[in-house]
């Protein structure tokens, strides 16, 4: 690692002043190069440093860094050489994923610090924030003399803090304030302690991971999001005493909001689950008593993932907000959606990158335009804005639409059939990887569900002693509806049960919808209903982000329903729905039966 630092170090520098190059001799421009950025950046390598390696594997390494355009790659060079050589497994489990350029770019565009004020990144990596900074302010003619002098970071891997100094240093030719210790504790690698200045802006993508051990209890008791929340009867959030073991993005969001000066920006990449999830509501209601929020965009999961080696899945958003009191009123807020970001999960470059689309609608929307493009920006009233700020949340008003649609359909929530007793609504079990295929009794998984049928895997049929222990809690019937709830893609995906699908059981995953009351609603019109985009769009917009995993959850009874008012038109679905399941069945079971007289004798 140490040798592929000094090497990036002097390609850098190469490329910085051309006339170091040592015409075709590798080596020899490598090695002055590198005494150059000893001479320029104090304290990145020690004096008597050396590049180590010989002329055949610097032939190598150039090669491939001449490939790499430093000021415009997707990834951040030098936080992927480190997470490649460190190890991404072990930085994975300090939360270290370096923020991709394409999400750093777009916080900085959106945010558009002004020359002369305070730029912090309290958890700083690489220093990826500070050095799109520093070119926001380059490409307006500041001098690095005041670029240096409105960054400021915190890192508290040494490592990283001195490959960001080192970096900066490279930009800049002089050195920013870049602390080495511990943002939440308040001190230093060396157990001095320090404090934040009072910052203009906050740039940051805080360390996040179930596996962090966020701080000590003499810390926590620092911080409010480190207590235990409780709801009100108002519906609002107050302490209730006492300690969690909070995850540390929630304390560095806290900490930001406390570094900022009032009317100071906040621009972050967050887990959506921080900001959607009901079990952090308590952290939006936090944030949005001290902040208004201007804007979120919520990230394709394959965002980190640009080496196709390490990374994570983790749903996130960009979030901008301003700390109150500021006097500019926030009127509305922006919310985007991006599907994809320039590469897939697997790091390859695609042709799709919808940040420059929402970078440009998030313009108009700043100027005052109009902002009505759907997923890729859409401009939010404050008063539809509550504590679930995921974006695709906001992509669709199902109270829009079933005012438009009221004269010839009938509408009414999942909540109000429950309680009429019209439907009842119920989930499955889990049963364990080890009863797969100790019998002959399907195991509908989600993924057994598609277009309105169920498809039996062979390998997780279950045996009948698991069987009889399910049995009865989970009593499936001919006519109930199998509708996943919780998923990536596959939520809202629906089927109904036959009789040629019975014994079966079903996992924790699914809710089970049985239609009682059948003169009120009929089981086929009801999976038509349901299936409708008008459902499947609020089953969309009510997914909250469990990192890797989205869920429905409870917000299946806040789903609007619309059937034709008409009877005619009601029956005439639900024959249609009918015909279309019996014709399906029919062919699937004429096609087991052919399987099966190939064997017989």
């Amino acid at each position: 690692m140490e040798e592929m630092f000094k090497c990036a170090f002097a390609k850098h520098w190469i490329k910085k002043e051309p006339e170091l190059a040592q015409g075709t001799d590798v080596s020899r421009s490598y090695r002055a190069a590198f005494l150059r950025v000893k001479e320029c950046i104090d304290g990145l390598f020690a004096a008597d440093a050396e590049i180590e390696l010989d002329p055949a594997a610097l032939q190598f390494i150039d090669h491939q860094l001449e490939a790499i355009d430093f000021e415009h790659a997707r990834a951040d060079v030098f936080g992927e050489i480190y997470e490649t050589f460190a190890g991404p497994g072990d930085k994975a489990n300090e939360g270290q994923f370096f923020t991709p350029a394409v999400a750093v770019d777009l916080l900085v565009d959106f945010v558009r610090p002004k020359p002369g004020t305070l730029v912090c990144d309290p958890a700083g990596g690489a220093g990826g924030f500070l050095i799109a900074t520093a070119r926001h302010w380059d490409a307006l003619g500041t001098s690095s003399a005041t670029i240096a002098k409105g960054l400021f970071a915190v890192e508290k891997d040494a490592y990283l803090a001195r490959i960001m100094r080192g970096r900066l240093a490279l930009f800049l030719d002089t050195t920013p304030r870049v602390v080495c210790g511990d943002s939440l504790a308040g001190v230093t690698n060396e157990s001095n302690e320090f404090s934040f200045p009072k910052c203009d802006v906050v740039l940051t993508n805080p360390p996040f991971g179930s596996k962090i051990v966020a701080a000590n209890y003499q810390t926590l008791s620092k911080y409010d999001l480190a207590k235990k929340w409780v709801r009100t009867e108002e519906g609002g959030f107050s302490t209730a005493g006492g300690l969690n073991s909070p995850s540390p993005q929630i304390l560095f969001l806290e900490l930001c909001l406390r570094i900022l000066k009032p009317g100071g920006i906040l621009g972050a990449i967050l887990p959506e689950s921080l900001v959607s999830s009901k079990s952090y509501h308590y952290v939006v209601h936090y944030l949005r008593e001290r902040a208004d929020i201007l804007a979120v965009v919520g990230m394709p999961e394959a965002l980190f993932k640009t080496s196709g080696k390490s990374g994570t899945h983790t749903k996130t958003v960009a979030l901008v907000a301003q700390r109150k009191p500021h006097p500019h009123r926030t009127k509305a807020v922006f919310f985007a959606e991006a599907k994809w970001c320039g590469h897939d999960s697997r790091a390859r470059k695609v042709p799709l990158n919808d940040i420059p689309l929402i970078r440009e609608h998030y313009e108009g929307f700043r100027s005052g335009r109009p902002c009505q493009h759907g997923p890729r920006g859409v401009s939010v009233p404050p008063d539809r804005v509550g504590l679930n700020l995921a974006p695709r949340a906001f992509e669709f008003n199902a109270e829009v639409e079933a005012e438009q649609i009221k004269a010839t359909h009938e509408v009414v929530r999942i909540r109000d059939l429950v309680q009429e007793g019209v439907i009842t609504v119920s989930t499955g079990d889990e049963v364990g990887k080890l009863a797969y295929g100790t019998g002959d009794i399907p195991f509908i998984r989600t993924s057994d569900i598609s277009t309105w049928e169920i498809k039996v895997d062979p390998k997780h049929k279950v045996s009948e002693q698991i069987f009889e222990k399910y049995r009865q809690s989970q009593d499936v019937r001919p006519r109930d509806i199998l509708l996943v709830r919780d998923g990536t893609y596959l939520i809202g995906t629906c089927a109904i049960v036959s009789e040629q699908d019975i014994p079966m059981l079903y996992q924790s995953h699914i809710y089970k919808i049985r239609v009682v009351d059948v003169k009120k609603l009929d089981p086929y019109l009801f999976l038509a209903a349901i299936s409708s985009p008008f459902v499947q769009r609020q089953i969309k917009s009510f997914c909250v982000s469990q990192d890797i995993i989205d869920s429905l959850g409870d917000k299946l009874y806040e789903i609007q329903i619309a059937v034709p008012k008409s009877k005619k038109r009601r029956d005439e679905i639900a024959h249609m729905v009918e015909e279309v399941i019996t014709t399906r069945v029919q062919a699937r079971e004429k096609a087991r039966e052919a399987v099966a007289k190939i064997m017989a004798s």
